[in-house]
């Protein structure tokens, strides 16, 4: 009989060989191919990835069709390459769709036994070996198969070298939340069986066979271990493949996973039918899952007055209501009547002074009565106002009055001295009041459509220079009443709204036009109260203000800083601007348990929301941004757009009846972020690029992930920094906190978080050890800064 060699002589060999020159030309191989940022593989989880690397794991079983097994053997046999580099390479192409990684590092164990002194050894000799795929230039798929081929063949011929040694020589970070190098494996196995094992291997548990005289029944053992993220297993049964994804069960729902398999199943049959369409272009999605995206979760279509400018939604408003009190500023108010009096005759003064349809009005007042009568004074003679704060720094405001090429500028004569130089006819309202009082108090009609601009609102740009966003009456008559039809399900109308972002940032035109054309009273803070949060706290309480909208921030410290009888009036508060913490929903419900809490977003080019969750449940480890509003379209796409799967993370594209007609005097910019709408299903012409991320959950809702280039990579690990904001905000002590990467030493990055806290007795320390517990390590800031107060916008971000 053969001599039987031990485990130990393989152990032996092993030493003798990392002793030889040929471990070295082994080494300088994987070197080689394992050079620069290992990346980690950033799969998209159900669950936050714990700071130490569990091993709970579980399987979703698999099967290919005969049909599929047999065109993915000859795809493999007519390229010149094994069923394995075909079924690796469409795996590798899954993970690639997934995460959208480009750099993509799998294992795969190899046997050791390609040695004749090997074969007959009894014992554990596998050694791992990593496949990296460079997907970049988006191939097509036997481009990219070619590709894989030689990776293949380079690493069995270079397999010898222990994995345990590259991972120690490469001194690559050690994550604790993950394992070394890969985190996904790819094993293909050949079962060597019978007929009726085979059949017995694909039966369904609870079905017996019959075989050799004994009565067989399949027993799924439950999958335990999870030694990575993820594993797929492929066993080749002749006839068909047959196998298994093993998942972390803490990472990973069975149900995602599941979705994952069909995935594969896509992109197998999809390389088979078009092995030359290029890898993004492959389909993962079925066609049900298709319109589940596109179609089902889009029907938003609702009735709105789409013949109506929104100055005549307000001139309804007040035949309704003429006696109610419409704006209060202080001491002063205007009832209904009063305010659209005044808006007549600044409107008949401004078209004596040449302002009708597309006119461009520049607002540059101080709060006040006048600044809500002057916006609508604007909207009655024909034009759109284009608001300027007056507390923006000069170089702003030479800006926008330069860009904007205002026609008529409405300011207040203490504010005259103050501002640059410009063109404009100038209007005070304050002091040339008395001849603007000489005219018709009476509505009047202008010749102006719900195609024609209503306002235009500067907003910050990538480049550092504002850019102008112009929105149409349509834009605004549909999302007021968008608005208007949604919170009547929660509260018929607006008793009062406290205004507290400037009428300059997007925010304002939600809470002034609900409000006015709702019967609702308007409350203007005084210059700087909207900063402080006891003068907002004794506004509410004075106002009885029923509705309020703000950034989520400002909500927490209200919360903190005001008595639950203080806030009782509250009955709808609305967060947007900002991500939502999960424990400010909390917070709210210990405190006003009565009334109705919502997460809103939206870009300023989509008329200020685009989607709205109702925070129903306290109890929310993340708060999602929701669906989208009537007449709003939420698409979620890759970078070749196409929709991603339910779970996967994309950028959020937006179309609908918001979406505005562009950016002024930017066609470029306008042609870059407003694209043709690809999706035949959708009746609006045009897509919304934001550059935020998101995903689409099971239950329809989007959870917002941050932006695109708010995304940076740290020692090979990409990271989204709003995610280590999110975590921070989660310690109750913490008001609020801004995470970055710096690079104060070139070519060295390193993660800074700067965090304002309500209490001063805590450390950085204790920050330190909260993270340790929340987060992997390469996720924790490198330093903590303590800050007294975090610099903000104008708007208060």
């Amino acid at each position: 009989p053969p001599v039987v060699h031990s485990h130990e002589t393989f152990v032996q060999w092993q030493k003798i060989l990392i002793a030889s020159a040929e471990a070295e030309q082994l080494w300088n191989y994987w070197q080689q191919q394992l050079s620069g940022d290992l990346p980690a593989l950033n799969l998209p989880t159900d669950r936050p990835r714990p700071p130490l690397q569990t091993y709970n794991g579980a399987s979703h079983t698999l099967s290919i069709p005969e049909n599929l097994t047999q065109q993915l053997k000859k795809l493999a046999q007519s390229q010149g390459t094994t069923l394995y580099t075909v079924l690796l390479a469409a795996f590798q192409v899954l993970l690639h769709r997934y995460t959208g990684q480009d750099d993509i590092l799998v294992g795969s164990p190899t046997a050791s036994r390609h040695r004749s002194e090997f074969t007959r050894i009894v014992g554990y000799l596998v050694n791992p070996v990593v496949m990296r795929a460079d997907l970049s230039p988006n191939p097509s798929f036997t481009e990219f198969l070619n590709q894989v081929r030689n990776t293949v063949l380079g690493a069995i011929e270079h397999q010898d070298y222990p994995f345990p040694l590259i991972v120690e020589r490469l001194h690559s970070h050690r994550d604790l939340s993950r394992s070394s190098l890969f985190q996904a494996c790819f094993v293909l196995q050949k079962l060597q069986q019978t007929p009726d094992v085979l059949k017995l291997y694909s039966h369904q548990v609870g079905s017996a066979i019959e075989w050799g005289g004994l009565v067989l029944e399949p027993y799924e053992m439950p999958q335990q271990e999870g030694q990575f993220d993820l594993t797929l297993e492929i066993a080749d049964a002749d006839s068909c493949l047959v196998g298994v994804l093993k998942y972390n069960a803490d990472l990973f729902n069975r149900e995602a996973i599941a979705s994952m398999s069909n995935h594969l199943q896509a992109i197998l049959t999809g390389i088979v039918t078009e092995p030359e369409r290029q890898i993004r272009q492959i389909s993962l999605l079925s066609e049900q899952e298709k319109h589940q995206l596109l179609v089902q979760w889009n029907q938003t279509a609702r009735e709105y007055p789409a013949d109506k400018c929104i100055h005549q939604l307000f001139a309804e408003q007040v035949e309704k209501t003429p006696l109610s009190v419409a704006v209060v500023f202080e001491k002063q108010q205007l009832t209904y009547q009063q305010l659209n009096q005044k808006a007549n005759q600044l409107a008949h003064y401004l078209q004596n002074l040449g302002v009708e349809k597309e006119t461009l009005v520049g607002i540059c007042v101080e709060r006040s009565v006048e600044m809500v009568v002057g916006i609508l004074g604007i909207l009655k003679a024909g034009g759109a106002y284009v608001p300027i704060d007056p507390n923006y720094p000069p170089e702003r405001l030479s800006y926008i009055l330069a860009d904007a090429s205002v026609d008529v500028l409405l300011t207040q004569q203490s504010l005259l001295d103050s501002l640059p130089s410009h063109s404009a006819k100038v209007v005070c309202l304050d002091t040339d009041w008395q001849a603007i009082a000489q005219h018709s108090q009476d509505n009047f009609d202008v010749a102006v459509s719900a195609e024609n601009l209503v306002y235009i609102i500067y907003t910050s740009g990538s480049t550092g220079k504002p850019k102008g966003v112009q929105i149409t009456h349509k834009n605004l008559v549909h999302s007021t009443n968008a608005r208007l039809q949604y919170y009547q399900n929660y509260q018929e109308i607006v008793n009062s709204f406290l205004l507290l972002s400037s009428y300059a940032f997007d925010s304002s035109v939600a809470g002034i036009f609900w409000t006015l054309c709702s019967g609702g009273k308007l409350i203007l803070p005084q210059e700087g109260w909207q900063q402080e949060n006891t003068k907002v706290i004794d506004l509410i309480l004075e106002n009885q203000v029923s509705h309020l909208l703000c950034l989520p921030s400002l909500y927490t410290l209200i919360l903190a800083q005001a008595q639950t009888q203080e806030l009782a009036s509250l009955k709808i508060i609305i967060v947007a601007g900002e991500a939502c913490p999960s424990n400010l929903v909390k917070q709210h419900y210990l405190q006003l348990p009565a009334s109705f809490l919502f997460n809103e977003y939206g870009p300023t080019e989509a008329t200020v929301w685009s989607s709205v969750y109702y925070c129903q449940s306290p109890e929310l480890p993340k708060v999602p941004i929701g669906s989208p509003i009537a007449n709003t379209e939420i698409y979620i796409l890759d970078a070749d757009l196409q929709p991603v799967p339910i779970g996967v993370m994309g950028e959020i594209y937006i179309t609908g009846l918001g979406l505005a007609r562009g950016y002024l005097h930017r066609p470029d910019l306008t042609q870059e972020k407003f694209i043709i709408n690809p999706f035949q299903n959708s009746p609006y012409p045009n897509l919304y690029k934001t550059g935020d991320l998101g995903r689409y959950l099971p239950n329809q809702n989007i959870e917002y992930l941050g932006r695109i280039d708010n995304q940076v990579k740290i020692r090979g690990f990409r990271i989204e920094l709003g995610e280590i904001e999110v975590v921070i905000n989660q310690l109750p002590a913490v008001k609020s906190c801004v995470a970055i990467a710096r690079e104060d030493i070139p070519g060295s990055k390193r993660l800074v978080a700067y965090i304002t806290t309500s209490d001063s007795s805590l450390t950085t320390y204790q920050l330190r050890e909260f993270l340790q517990q929340k987060l992997p390590e390469y996720m924790i800031p490198s330093a903590l800064v303590l800050l007294d107060s975090l610099p903000l916008t104008p708007n208060g971000k």
